[in-house]
């Protein structure tokens, strides 16, 4: 991407906040790269789900500018199986080819106007329920964080609405300049789409008996096979009770976590060095090349010469 992109972000009655902020929070931090406006379906103040409303600066015009849309949360008391009207003119302005990203209850609204039929998507746990039984023809995952589905992207609640907006930010220019925007918004840099939206048992204190010092030995480490035996025995564990542990504070097992990890360092690697893919596979932990195209073909659906032609433009063999 070489041009600034427009995010439009659209607040309907009863937003929350909170992620109604988020867009321009982390969009913002790249001020030369994304410009990020906010509008109402009429172009007037709009009530949230506090005890303030919100006055935007543009009417639903802009949407037919956008390269990429977005639809925060609204208070439950609002949602509706039918597409109110106004929000279905609001939403028929979005030129063909923007993308188009929900948070939470936001889903209600791309769901309501077809926009997700056929597809995967998600929303917040807590109304997954009332989707699915709204929308049938939804493939609905209420156990993961986001949904990346090309030119539809939905997330969960909250704070996963920073997850889906890094992401885009990391698909659009890159692992180090997604990172460099985490930093400014003192975020974690990365948590996969696919990690659980909550965890059933609750989170145990930071302790000597946690799993946190195996984890940083295990990134310093990165380039060794790393088994499940020897992850339990760095903690001090058995097996199982390392599995349950690692799984209680960190949301996904420790065979997904470490794969999700020699990816993210590949990535880094295919974008800051002219190393061949062999060489990168070695230094992160994967047996071979091949290994490392698949996993990395797994998780963002392209290959590494595809990869860093995307973000160093020039493509060493490999």
């Amino acid at each position: 991407m070489t041009a600034v992109h427009r995010v439009v972000v659209l607040a309907l009655d009863g937003v929350y906040p909170f992620e109604l902020g988020i867009p321009s929070r982390v969009f913002g931090a790249l001020q030369d790269r994304y410009e990020v406006l906010t509008c109402s379906v009429d172009g007037g103040p709009v009530a949230t789900n506090a005890d303030f409303s919100v006055t935007v600066g543009h009417g639903p015009e802009v949407l037919a500018t956008a390269d990429t849309v977005i639809l925060p949360p609204f208070d439950l008391s609002r949602l509706s199986r039918e597409l109110p009207p106004r929000v279905g003119e609001a939403l028929a302005a979005v030129r063909p080819g923007a993308r188009i990203v929900s948070i939470c209850t936001g889903a209600f609204v791309l769901a309501a106007a077809g926009l997700l039929d056929g597809r995967p998507a998600t929303t917040h746990w807590a109304v997954a329920d009332v989707f699915r039984s709204w929308y049938p023809e939804v493939a609905l995952d209420p156990d993961v964080l986001f949904v990346d589905d090309g030119s539809v992207l939905t997330s969960a609640g909250a704070a996963s609405g920073v997850d889906v907006c890094l992401h885009l930010v990391r698909r659009d220019h890159g692992t180090a300049v997604a990172n460099h925007v985490a930093r400014a918004c003192v975020v974690p840099p990365w948590r996969d789409g696919g990690q659980a939206q909550y965890i059933e048992h609750p989170v145990p204190p930071e302790s000597a008996h946690g799993t946190s010092a195996t984890r940083q030995w295990a990134l310093e480490n990165l380039h060794e096979p790393l088994t499940l035996t020897e992850l339990a025995g760095h903690a001090r564990m058995s097996l199982r009770t390392f599995a349950r542990r690692f799984t209680e504070e960190v949301g996904t097992s420790p065979g997904r976590w470490l794969i999700q990890q020699r990816v993210v360092r590949a990535r880094h690697l295919l974008e800051t060095t002219d190393l061949a893919v062999d060489d990168i596979a070695g230094q992160v932990g994967f047996a071979t090349g091949t290994s490392l195209r698949e996993h990395l073909h797994a998780a963002i659906g392209v290959s590494p010469l595809a990869y860093r032609r995307t973000f160093r433009g020039a493509a060493p063999a490999v």
